[in-house]
């Protein structure tokens, strides 16, 4: 599959910009005005053109990667899920709508050996609080006779926003991530 980048990449400023912003904004007081100072435009024209990006649909939003660890979020599960095909935008939506749903998308099944086709990741304080989210997604969806697993993490590699632009991260940019297991 081919895909055309979007017009505005073609724009040596508007990959200065993303690229500047997608390794996340600096932490002092006008953010914007030091990725400006970082690529030669004013604090005005990069917050003027992040909005011209935002509405073009180029950039979904702006977020913040959390590490939930940190947090005292030490329970973290990717729930997969054998959800019937006519039901699964329905629950995905669902499941998606609750506030400690943190993912939630579709991936084919590979079968024989793979049946999941709806995947949720949940953290929560503890494994029973996880446990517990995950029992009330089951009520609330109707999941009763639905096959699904809990796979715990138990190990962070990685975690960040993604990538897009630019040269790949040099090795050690990488910050933890969980692996399930």
């Amino acid at each position: 599959m081919t895909v055309t980048p979007h017009p505005s990449l073609n724009d040596p400023q508007q990959r200065a910009l993303i690229e500047a912003i997608q390794r996340g904004l600096p932490m002092v007081a006008r953010p914007y005005a030091a990725i400006g100072e970082q690529i030669g435009l004013s604090e005005r024209e990069v917050i003027r053109s992040i909005q011209s990006l935002l509405e073009q649909g180029v950039i979904k939003r702006l977020g913040v990667v959390v590490r939930h660890r940190e947090l005292g979020y030490d329970a973290n599960a990717m729930v997969v899920w054998d959800v019937p095909d006519v039901r699964v935008g329905e629950v995905g939506r669902l499941l998606g709508g609750k506030s400690y749903v943190t993912l939630c998308y579709r991936r084919p099944r590979r079968l024989p050996d793979w049946r999941y086709n709806l995947f949720t990741m949940i953290h929560g304080r503890d494994r029973e609080q996880v446990l517990a989210r995950v029992a009330e997604l089951v009520r609330d969806a109707r999941l009763e006779s639905v096959v699904h697993r809990v796979l715990f993490s138990r190990q962070c590699f990685k975690q960040r926003g993604a990538r897009y632009i630019g040269p790949p991260a040099p090795p050690g940019d990488a910050t933890p991530v969980e692996v399930a297991g």
